[in-house]
């Protein structure tokens, strides 16, 4: 009889959490599942910006630096987000193609992927696309996920108010340092796909031509030399659909597009 009501409860638990947990994703109105409240998200944001700081060895090159933060703020202003403290980061790894965005608007950009983006437009391609992740919250997302595979309704709960290494470890995992077959993959794909999307919008309204994208991810394919691994196992979409669905993207993004002057 206990061991119902101990159930009955999780139960119960398990439901209210879900139905208080409905958000909404910016410009696409997709129905979002999101456990974790802003204010853990953004000390969890902190608490890695840090730590990548203090391992991580910055640019120092001038001219990189302040083309990455002139395109940051134009795409962190595109937001309408001020209540974000917004901080653009440069890390010297010319073998990493790869830029993130923590919660908060931490913006990391490693310089490998100056070689594919090779001008501002192209710039603005990945950052826009890294910043809609953060926007939509798309970590958020992801952890909520994670967490409920991982930990199950019992300890659902203290997961998300405790600064537990559970919590933190599926932090790093929904940002990119580890996935799972089945769930977690097929989800975050949606998310790449709606990225792309909120990212052209961003890059637009910045005033950065957003059929400049299009050049950009084909010069990632291109310059791609590692071995294909079937879609299914990936968690990116792979480039030829987010290539073909950037184009039909594109007349809504130019709707918002005004050149800078």
């Amino acid at each position: 009889m206990q061991l119902q009501k101990v159930n009955k409860f999780n139960l119960y638990l398990l439901i209210f959490l879900l139905l208080s947990a409905c958000a909404t994703a910016p410009y696409t109105q997709r129905e979002q599942l999101i456990l974790i409240d802003t204010k853990t998200e953004l000390a969890l944001g902190l608490q890695t910006y840090k730590q990548i700081l203090k391992k991580a060895k910055l640019c120092k090159d001038p001219q990189i630096v302040n083309m990455v933060n002139r395109v940051g703020w134009r795409i962190a202003k595109a937001t309408g987000r001020t209540d974000l403290a917004w901080e653009f980061k440069v890390i010297d790894d010319p073998k990493t193609a790869n830029a993130f965005c923590l919660p908060g608007g931490k913006v990391f950009v490693y310089t490998g992927i100056l070689k594919y983006t090779r001008d501002e437009t192209g710039l603005a391609t990945v950052l826009g696309h890294e910043i809609a992740h953060a926007l939509a919250r798309h970590g958020a997302e992801r952890l909520s996920m994670l967490l409920l595979t991982q930990v199950g309704e019992t300890a659902l709960a203290a997961a998300l108010k405790e600064s537990s290494n559970t919590r933190f470890n599926a932090f790093l995992i929904a940002y990119g340092l580890g996935t799972q077959v089945g769930v977690i993959l097929p989800y975050s794909r949606i998310q790449e796909y709606e990225a792309d999307h909120l990212g052209l919008i961003l890059m637009a309204k910045a005033g950065y031509d957003p059929r400049g994208a299009i050049a950009f991810w084909e010069r990632m394919m291109q310059g791609d030399k590692k071995v294909k691994i079937p879609e299914f196992l990936s968690d990116h979409p792979a480039d030829e659909k987010r290539i073909k669905a950037l184009k039909e993207l594109l007349p809504e993004a130019l709707g918002y597009y005004q050149p800078r002057r």
